[in-house]
C-alpha cells in the first residue's frame, strides 16, 4: 500500500551528559517518514539501498520500498505465539546473504506452558521464505509475556548471537541449566562453536555466551573493535549498557541499580559486586532501551563509534559516548513523542528508526 511521504526537519530539545546538563547549539536533522505500517515494526534489516524488511510484532514479515513506502507481506512464517511483549521479534540477513539468501530472526515460540525464544532461519525467494530452520528453540519457556529479548548479532568469525531475557523468573538468569536471561553464541548453521565458554561443562547449556542479563533488547557486535556489546531493561531504573565478554556474569538479580515496582526498595545485594561484570552505562530513570548500535557511518560525522539506542519509555534516540573514562549521554527526537523500537545503520550512513506507531523514519544531518 502506497503510504504518504512527510519531511521535516527538528532539533535537539536538550543535551544531557551524567557530567550534567549542558546547553548546547541545536543540531537539525532532517527526518523522511518512509512508510506508515500497520502493526509495531519490531525489526529491520537492509535488503538494498531503497528496500528494507520489517517485522510486524503480531507475527508479519514485510518488504518495505523506502521511496514509495510500498509494502508487500512475504509469506513462509511458522506458528508464532504472540504472548505478551512477544510475537515476531528481530530479523538480520546472514553475513553471506549475497549468495546463501539465509534470514535470520528471533521470534515468541509456542509451547506448552506459552512460549519461548527462538533462534531461525530461512531462505528469502521473492515474497516467499523458504527452508525453515530453527536454529535453537531456547529453554526459557514460560506462561508469563515478558522478557523474551531478543536481539541478533553476527561477529567476523562465522557466529551468530542472540538474547533471551529471565521471562520475568529473575532466579533464572543466574541458572546457567537454562537458557533464560543469557546472550547464547551458535555457528551460523545452529550447531555449539567447540570454543564456546560451558561446552565442556556438563550442567550448564552449551550455547550460552554470557549470563545474568535481565531483558537484554539490544545487541551489536562492533567490526571495527570486535567487540559484543548489549544494553537491557531494568527495573525502575538501572538500565544498562554491558561489554559483552565469553563467559562473564552481568548480575542480575544480584545486584542491580534498580528498584522494585512495589516500593522504593533497591534490588538485589548491592550496585556492584566482585566477580560481576560492572555496567560501562547505567539510565536512571529508566530510558528503556530497545535497540543498539554503533554509529560507523559518514553522514554524521561527530558520532563515530559512538552508541545509537532506541528509547521507549523516555520516547527519543539516545547517543552515548565513552570517551577517556568518562560517559556523555544526549537525547534527541524527543519532541516527536513517539515509543522508538528499533534503529539500525543503512548503506548511505542514514539511520531509520521505527516507532510503535508503525512509522518508519530515515534520519539524516540536515547541512
Amino acid at each position: 500500500m502506497l503510504q504518504r511521504i512527510q519531511q521535516f526537519s527538528i532539533g535537539l530539545l536538550m543535551a544531557i551528559s551524567t557530567l550534567g546538563y549542558a546547553a548546547e547549539a541545536e543540531p537539525q536533522f532532517h527526518i523522511k517518514q518512509v512508510a506508515q505500517l500497520d502493526g509495531v515494526p519490531w525489526g529491520m534489516a537492509q535488503l538494498n539501498d531503497n528496500t528494507l524488511l520489517a517485522t510486524i510484532q503480531d507475527g508479519e514479515l514485510l518488504r518495505v520500498n523506502t521511496d514509495t513506502g510500498m509494502t508487500q507481506r512475504i509469506t513462509g512464517l511458522p506458528e508464532i505465539a504472540r504472548l505478551g511483549q512477544g510475537g515476531l521479534l528481530d530479523v538480520a540477513l546472514s553475513p553471506d546473504f549475497d549468495t546463501t539468501s539465509w534470514v535470520y530472526f528471533t521470534y515468541s515460540h509456542p509451547t506448552k506452558e506459552g512460549a519461548t525464544t527462538a533462534l531461525a532461519r530461512a531462505k528469502l525467494k521473492d515474497e516467499t521464505l523458504e527452508d525453515w530452520q530453527d536454529l535453537l528453540i531456547s529453554d526459557a519457556s514460560s506462561s508469563k509475556g515478558q522478557h523474551f529479548g531478543s536481539r541478533i548479532a553476527f561477529d567476523a568469525d562465522g557466529h551468530v548471537f542472540f538474547s533471551v531475557g529471565d521471562r520475568g523468573e529473575r532466579a533464572n538468569a543466574q541458572d546457567l541449566s537454562n537458557h533464560a536471561g543469557s546472550i547464547l553464541r551458535l555457528n551460523l548453521d545452529g550447531s555449539v562453536p567447540a570454543d564456546n565458554p560451558y561446552v565442556r561443562h556438563g550442567n550448564i547449556r552449551p550455547e550460552i555466551w554470557s549470563f545474568g542479563h535481565r531483558n537484554p533488547q539490544g545487541l551489536f557486535y562492533d567490526k571495527e573493535t570486535k567487540l559484543l556489546w548489549s544494553n537491557e531493561h531494568g527495573p525502575r531504573g538501572g538500565d544498562e549498557i554491558n561489554l559483552i565478554r565469553a563467559g562473564a556474569n552481568y548480575g542480575w538479580p544480584i545486584v542491580s541499580y534498580g528498584k522494585e515496582y512495589w516500593a522504593p526498595i533497591q534490588v538485589g545485594e548491592a550496585s556492584s559486586k566482585e566477580g560481576i561484570e560492572d555496567p560501562k552505562k547505567v539510565f536512571i530513570p529508566s530510558i528503556a532501551p530497545s535497540s543498539l548500535l554503533i554509529y560507523r557511518g559518514e553522514l554524521f560525522q561527530d558520532w563515530d563509534g559512538d552508541f545509537l539506542s532506541t528509547a521507549l519509555a523516555l520516547r527519543h534516540l539516545n547517543n552515548v559516548r565513552l570517551k577517556s573514562g568518562k560517559v556523555f549521554e544526549t537525547r534527541f527526537l524527543e519532541d516527536l513523542n513517539e515509543r522508538m523500537r528499533d534503529v539500525i545503520e543503512i548503506n548511505d550512513g542514514s539511520i531509520m528508526i521505527s516507532t510503535d506507531s508503525g512509522k518508519l523514519l530515515q534520519v539524516t544531518p540536515s547541512r
